[in-house]
């Protein structure tokens, strides 16, 4: 499957609330209610894999995708951070990283698996209020 141009979503829309972009990628907060500190990074020419990328672009890729991981752990402590770049449903080149708590609907298992218990209504709001500062200080960090 091979999606460009008008037939790429990434490179038809923002792929999220953007939170900043350069020159090279963009990173967006995907808006879901159940995971609110989730984050793409989304390179901006459109290629399928990692290493179509020139070695040095790898390098910026990488540093970036480290910036939001660092950010997330500093500002929100989360239990962990999923990292994951799949690319099967929309093969244009983006991170996906995640900020996982132990209290999350899913945890430990992927947040695309089975739901091990009820929402935490209280501590998901609570989150959520915080994203706004978070994509603030991610944006400054990249």
């Amino acid at each position: 499957m091979t999606l460009v141009g008008a037939s790429c979503p990434l490179c038809q829309t923002s792929g999220g609330l953007l939170v900043v972009r350069t020159e090279r990628f963009r990173v967006v907060r995907v808006l879901d209610a159940q995971f609110p500190a989730y984050y793409r990074l989304i390179w901006n020419e459109h290629v399928n894999e990692w290493t179509d990328l020139m070695p040095l672009h790898r390098g910026e890729c990488m540093h970036a995708v480290a910036a939001i991981e660092t950010m997330l752990r500093s500002e929100l402590q989360p239990t962990k951070v999923n990292l994951a770049a799949f690319g099967n449903v929309v093969p244009h080149l983006h991170w996906h990283v995640l900020a996982r708590f132990d209290w999350d609907t899913h945890f430990p298992e992927p947040y695309w698996g089975q739901v091990q218990r009820a929402a935490d209504e209280a501590k998901l709001l609570d989150l959520r209020d915080r994203m706004p500062e978070v994509d603030a200080a991610l944006a400054s960090a990249i």
